[in-house]
């Protein structure tokens, strides 16, 4: 295989008008997208949205009909072995050969890398004590959770994770949270697919949503929720509902609006640490707080508002 110059362009990943057809049907329509090295990147689409697709093409599983794919600057066409070795992949049909137990999986990854130490490896997700089971016998989350120790092999400078932690208890939710953010830490790329948004919502810089091939919505986190200018709502169940809100609430530094809805008081802020002095102002009017929650808005709430 013969590998071309690099591109000048300093983006992780960088696709340009892709568009892959299966005979008449269009899985990918257009799509453009920019993933900045040191990102960790949401990429988001219900089933059939093309995300299966664009990840086959990043590792040159898939060939675009047309347009233009780039790995840290390489053609994965032409530059194939290049990228695998900078990057580490889990696929969401990754599945593991039965009869050969975790550790020997893991060991066939390190040979690759000429790393010797595979054990470590399921130690951080879990498996050290399964690592002698065949695979064969793995829960769904023991399978997703060795496909990741796999893709950590060799330090990647970027990860591909589709559906890293489908199937996981919360307990191996969060250690797969942490892993994303260690390697992150230490630099790498990290390009995550998942259908449980509210893990999206909580380690991604920046989203893509895509919906029929084409893309639908693209922003900073915080943009995308609205948070940075409109602030999350405070809603406060009282004791004795008043009439209107007391002045003193509306004048409070950071509150941006206030009403009655039903019998709860709603106080729109600009940030979160007005809370309590939201809380003094009321007291001191004379209304007792039973309860208060903030809301903001969720990943879910947008995701399910553009799929409309």
């Amino acid at each position: 295989m013969t590998e071309t110059t690099p591109t000048t362009d300093s983006a992780a990943i960088r696709l340009t008008d892709v568009t892959r057809t299966f005979g008449d049907v269009t899985a990918v329509n257009e799509l453009d997208m920019r993933v900045s090295r040191g990102e960790i990147y949401g990429f988001l689409g219900p089933n059939g949205a093309g995300k299966t697709t664009t990840i086959g093409m990043l590792v040159n599983f898939l060939r675009p009909s047309s347009g233009r794919v780039r790995v840290f600057g390489h053609d994965p066409q032409t530059d194939e072995l290049t990228i695998k070795n900078r990057t580490g992949i889990l696929s969401e049909g990754f599945t593991p050969y039965p009869k050969l137990s975790g550790l020997r999986h893991v060991e066939l990854a390190c040979q690759l890398h000429n790393e010797d130490e595979p054990l470590g490896y399921l130690e951080r997700v879990g498996l050290a004590d399964d690592a002698e089971q065949k695979a064969g016998g793995y829960s769904r989350g023991m399978t997703r959770r060795l496909g990741l120790a796999m893709a950590l092999v060799g330090d990647p400078d970027l990860l591909i994770l589709d559906e890293p932690i489908a199937g996981l208890d919360p307990l191996g939710a969060a250690r797969v949270k942490e892993i994303i953010e260690e390697e992150n830490t230490k630099g790498a790329t990290v390009f995550f697919s998942s259908h449980q948004l509210g893990h999206v919502q909580a380690v991604c810089d920046r989203v893509e949503i895509i919906k029929d091939g084409s893309l639908v919505r693209e922003a900073q986190m915080e943009e995308l929720l609205g948070q940075a200018n409109e602030g999350p709502t405070i809603r406060i169940n009282v004791n004795s509902t008043p009439e209107r809100v007391p002045e003193t609430v509306e004048m409070i530094d950071g509150v941006t609006d206030a009403w009655i809805s039903e019998s709860d008081i709603c106080v729109k802020c600009s940030r979160t640490d007005v809370r309590s002095d939201v809380v003094i102002a009321l007291s001191e009017a004379g209304i007792e707080v039973v309860d208060f929650e903030t809301e903001t808005q969720s990943l879910e709430d947008v995701f399910t508002a553009v799929m409309d």
